[in-house]
């Protein structure tokens, strides 16, 4: 049984009508891949990169259905609920990042003509570490990482389908998997892409209808009751206060949460989708643009989307949320917290946290519910009795909001976030396969390889990368714990990624103590660093550490072979005074890279209009929002923002796109 608001109606049930609208998304899905499996089986070009030939409006829909995954708005949940509508700026930083690729690195990735970014390597160095560093990081990311990335999705589906639909997490993992499987073992990335339109329609829908049944709910009385409720308190403003509600300092979380996400977090930081200079599945969507103009199109309509279009529907379900299952009262978590800690319980409480199988039923269950209550989650554990504990946290709350829509409305919803599920599991499939064959199997195992072989390698990697990231969602506990570890992994690595286009001594050797001392440090940072460290400091640590010693290790080592940068840099045209030494010595040995400077395109205009346009998304995601809080006011102005700084880029735009060449 559910229970809602203290009710305890019948348990959920879909409708005809509901399945109905499930069953032919899942129809639709797989009518495309078999439409299309033909041609995407001619070769890998074909299966990875869609013959290279896709428009900006296709790939940039692709990109944001990709990070509109049925893990997001769990996590967007999560944030809310904990750190307010301000919890946000953990991702809403990348967005400066998102648009340095946009105006700078879009054209840069389209010029190399590579298959994955990771053949990048032995294109920009030389030599056996090259190699080592394309056919590592091919297995390190395209298949340990990427099934830990599609665990965290596959976690949101767990968690929908045991609050929706009252599935165990195997049958979940089983059912949501199978038909994405079909469909991009099948179609290769032109499916996932041309699926990826009708996704991102569907998933949108969804979202703002799942938000406007909400806001309609009895308790919640329209948006000027939501506005009005005490459990908002707090929780509304876009920036953090300094203060919280009873005078005490709120300066960690504002560090947390702005602060450092703004000074170091976007530059410094590895993220799938926010990657400093591009890379993974957004440089595979820009590698498949028609031409460079299309490959900018394509990530600027993404980061306008993504951070500018998407947050507000997952928001305000958030804080409807707060009100349908109300935090504990900081009385009751404090109370639980001092229970803990107090030596009858804080014995048993460090042994449930090693193993809570040892502890006997009673117990056990005690400090399971001193945790739940500390954590603030007691009315969502009294509205679900029958999650698994360690399931159990804060992105919980947006499936169990999906509990009140009614028939019709909760099949349109379900298929959105099967939708936000598929996008992201069929680009990361595709992904990491390419990564498998094109980086591992086709360059270490079968040189010699038929593109029939390679194709078919392709969909068998596909299959078993869903089946070890289905066993290993099993596993995880809640969105925000998964965020914050891929988070800490790739820490330190962001500026190396930036500056191994513009600066000639990046050498593979600098990568590769980059990724192994980021590996290192992550790990300490999670099993044995202090507890007393905040998340921030962990950052702020993890980032120094690994800068400083993939910097170090720079300079010790020799640099690639001339014939190499000289290579990378007429092929690239990057600019910039980094190469001005590789450029100097070409000349003194009679050859001249002038006309490659001249065509590399201005660097300084990439980087203005990379902050016109993180101004324009900025006021449009702002002024959004005030225009829900009914601060007319400040909407208006943050309107004109935006619209000012839009019509800059567009006056700014035939420069920025207008010498990129029309053909691929």
């Amino acid at each position: 049984m559910i229970r809602r608001g203290g009710q305890e109606p019948e348990a959920m049930r879909l409708q005809a009508v509901d399945w109905v609208v499930v069953i032919a998304f899942f129809a639709i899905a797989l009518l495309i891949g078999m439409t299309i499996a033909r041609r995407a089986g001619r070769n890998t070009a074909e299966y990875f990169l869609s013959g290279r030939a896709m428009p900006w409006w296709l790939l940039g829909t692709s990109m944001v259905a990709t990070t509109f995954s049925a893990d997001t708005p769990n996590l967007v949940t999560n944030l809310v609920r904990e750190d307010g509508v301000a919890g946000n700026w953990v991702w809403w930083s990348f967005l400066l990042s998102g648009m340095l690729t946009v105006f700078v690195f879009s054209r840069l990735w389209r010029r190399s003509g590579v298959t994955t970014d990771l053949e990048f390597y032995e294109l920009r160095y030389s030599g056996r570490p090259a190699a080592f560093l394309r056919g590592f990081r091919a297995i390190y990311l395209g298949v340990f990482v990427n099934m830990w990335i599609m665990a965290t999705v596959s976690l949101a589906a767990i968690k929908i389908g045991r609050v929706l639909l009252d599935f165990s997490p195997m049958q979940t993992i089983i059912i949501a998997s199978t038909v994405t499987v079909i469909f991009s073992a099948m179609g290769g990335l032109r499916a996932v892409v041309l699926t990826d339109f009708l996704l991102f329609i569907v998933a949108m829908i969804g979202s703002i209808a799942a938000a406007s049944v909400a806001i309609g709910q009895p308790q919640i009385g329209g948006l000027g009751g939501l506005m009005a409720s005490d459990q908002l308190v707090g929780k509304l403003s876009i920036l953090p206060s300094l203060t919280r509600e009873n005078g005490s300092s709120n300066l960690d979380t504002v560090v947390t949460v702005l602060i450092i996400p703004i000074a170091v977090q976007w530059w410094s930081v590895w993220y799938p989708g926010s990657e400093p200079g591009g890379g993974g599945y957004v440089a595979q969507r820009m590698l498949s643009a028609r031409n460079e103009t299309h490959a900018i199109g394509a990530t600027l309509l993404f980061n306008v989307a993504h951070y500018a279009l998407r947050p507000w529907p997952w928001i305000l379900v958030a804080l409807c949320s707060l009100v349908v299952y109300p935090l504990d009262a900081p009385a009751d978590r404090l109370s639980a917290r001092e229970a803990l800690a107090s030596p009858e319980i804080h014995a048993s409480f460090v042994q449930f946290q090693k193993d809570p199988t040892s502890l006997d039923d009673a117990t056990r269950s005690h400090i399971e519910e001193l945790v739940i209550q500390e954590r603030g989650l007691t009315a969502i554990r009294s509205a679900f009795p029958n999650a698994e504990y360690g399931k159990i946290g804060h992105d919980l709350a947006y499936p169990a909001m999906m509990t009140l829509l009614p028939t019709g409305w909760l099949g349109l919803v379900i298929a959105s976030l099967i939708a936000a599920y598929m996008s992201t599991i069929s680009t990361h499939l595709n992904w990491g396969s390419s990564y498998v064959v094109n980086d591992f199997w086709r360059r270490f195992v079968r040189r010699g390889a038929s593109e029939r072989e390679l194709v078919w390698i392709g969909r068998l990697s596909t299959v078993l990368l869903m089946i070890g990231a289905g066993f290993l969602a099993l596993g995880l506990g809640d969105a925000a714990q998964a965020f914050g570890i891929l988070v800490q992994i790739g820490a330190g690595t962001g500026l190396l990624f930036i500056l191994r286009w513009f600066w000639w001594r990046i050498n593979p050797f600098s990568e590769i103590a980059a990724m192994v001392i980021s590996l290192i440090v992550a790990v300490y940072m999670q099993f044995w660093a202090p507890t007393s460290l905040a998340a921030w400091q962990k950052l702020v640590v993890s980032v120094g550490v690994t800068t400083a010693g993939w910097m170090l290790v720079t300079m010790l080592t020799p640099a690639d072979a001339q014939e190499t940068l000289r290579r990378f840099y007429r092929l690239i045209r990057p600019g910039g005074p980094g190469w001005g030494r590789v450029v100097r010595d070409a000349e003194r040995s009679g050859e001249s890279l002038n006309d490659a400077a001249a065509n590399a395109g201005s660097l300084p205009l990439g980087i203005l209009c990379m902050v016109v346009g993180c101004v324009a998304v900025y006021a449009a995601l702002f002024a959004t929002g005030h225009w829900i809080y009914g601060h007319l006011e400040l909407a208006i102005v943050l309107s004109i923002i935006a619209i000012g700084a839009g019509a800059v880029l567009a006056k700014l735009w035939p420069r920025v796109a207008g010498d990129s060449p029309a053909g691929p």
